[in-house]
């Protein structure tokens, strides 16, 4: 049997550096063209709302691509280097027509990062190790979040917001090295496909997901709720990070770090607890409590306008947005177990969540032109409610039980031996 360990260190460091590079600029773009560019908030929800439609065509193609290639870890080099020259070339280029092409840019690119990241761990470990090693890709992929944001927020104190551009740059050369350390014969390819070590010459002829989705109810209802989790929650960030840059305009990018890193922190645990937890409580209790938080949190950001109070309510983030992001690719890969289809039906998930975080920061920017902060909060609040309440009556436990009960004997064997042991 190859040996994983070091290539296990190659993908902690990967998720761990690539955390600050898969989305761009994310947040700290809407604070660069409001402090700095002195954009309206109109303008800047429809930037992001265009990066995000590149986002949303890019990501089934972009899971058929990582399902058909065995250059999987070029991908990723590829598509760190292409959101790095888009973002970096934002403060010499700064038109809306140049922003809004460069940041589609940035969003297509950043489509790949997830399906890859899933492809490359299914392919190395297998499908019996592979939710608690998503829980780990996840908890270094907050832990790296939290680093970076940390970071930019002291570079930004000293040096400007755009002292962001070039923290970014140095992590994303850090993610193409980690990629390099992951040996290519350390991925099985069939098995990162969701085949499970099947032949699928066949299958590799159709590599469209279309079918997958529209032939699976539950596959389809997760969609939904995605979609709907995904418009509640992307917006609710940037609009924390205006309120905090228009109270103090010189520590608005430096007050967003603090809100990531509050957030990042409890996606550490959150990410733990799913995959230590998932296959022995189920996939629809962790999924039931991150859909819950969020339209707490959209209620919580309209009782006060304090920076200590918005960035303690941002802690809430860590929770939800740290039980779905771990859940997303095992519930995905419970409902196209045996298919061949894994990565291309996460594209197509993926492509609702997209449109859902689109089609949020341009609404939540019209609502906050015409109504305020509070209306575009309660807006988002109730879009999660609806989340909640469609997870709750119509998604099914997609846990595999056989899968569970197998881990479970083995957690229980291991037990047994280490009770032996001290004996």
């Amino acid at each position: 049997m190859t040996d994983v360990a070091g290539p296990n260190r190659s993908l902690d460091l990967l998720n761990f550096f690539l955390a600050d590079v898969r989305d761009g600029l994310g947040p700290y773009l809407a604070i660069y063209l409001l402090t700095v560019q002195h954009w309206n908030e109109a303008d800047i929800g429809l930037v992001m709302t265009l990066a995000g439609l590149a986002g949303i065509a890019a990501q089934v193609p972009a899971g058929a691509l990582v399902d058909g290639t065995r250059y999987k870890r070029a991908v990723v080099i590829v598509a760190a280097l292409l959101v790095t020259v888009g973002s970096l070339t934002l403060p010499w280029l700064n038109s809306f027509t140049v922003v809004a092409v460069l940041q589609s840019a940035v969003g297509a690119a950043g489509a790949v990062f997830p399906p890859a990241i899933a492809a490359i761990t299914l392919g190395m470990l297998g499908p019996r190790a592979f939710v608690r090693r998503v829980g780990r890709n996840e908890s270094f992929n907050h832990a790296g979040n939290a680093v970076a944001a940390l970071l930019a927020g002291l570079a930004a104190y000293a040096f400007g917001p755009i002292a962001v551009f070039w923290l970014m740059t140095a992590m994303a050369l850090c993610s193409i090295a980690a990629t390099a350390g992951i040996p290519a014969n350390a991925i099985d390819h069939a098995v990162a496909r969701g085949l499970h070590g099947a032949d699928h010459g066949g299958d590799r002829e159709t590599p469209s997901g279309l079918r997958v989705i529209l032939g699976c109810r539950p596959l389809l209802i997760f969609g939904g709720c995605a979609a709907l989790f995904h418009f509640a929650n992307a917006a609710m960030l940037p609009l924390v990070g205006q309120k905090l840059a228009m109270k103090d305009p010189a520590l608005g990018t430096s007050l967003m770090s603090f809100c990531i890193v509050a957030a990042q922190l409890v996606m550490v645990p959150m990410a733990m607890l799913v995959g230590a937890r998932a296959d022995r409580w189920g996939r629809k209790p962790l999924l039931l409590a991150a859909f819950l938080v969020l339209p707490v949190r959209g209620i919580l950001y309209t009782l006060s306008d304090n920076s200590a109070w918005l960035v303690g309510v941002q802690l809430l983030d860590g929770v939800g947005a740290g039980l779905f992001g771990a859940l997303f690719p095992l519930v995905v890969a419970d409902l196209t177990e045996g298919t061949g289809r894994f990565n291309v039906s996460q594209g197509a998930i993926a492509t609702l969540q997209g449109i859902g975080a689109s089609l949020s920061t341009a609404a939540a920017g019209q609502m906050v032109v015409r109504e305020g902060y509070s209306a575009a909060f309660l807006m988002l609040a109730g879009a999660a409610g609806v989340a909640l309440l469609l997870a709750a009556l119509l998604l099914p436990e997609t846990r595999n039980v056989g899968t569970a009960e197998a881990g479970e004997d083995d957690m229980a064997s291991a037990d047994a031996a280490k009770a032996a042991s001290e004996a």
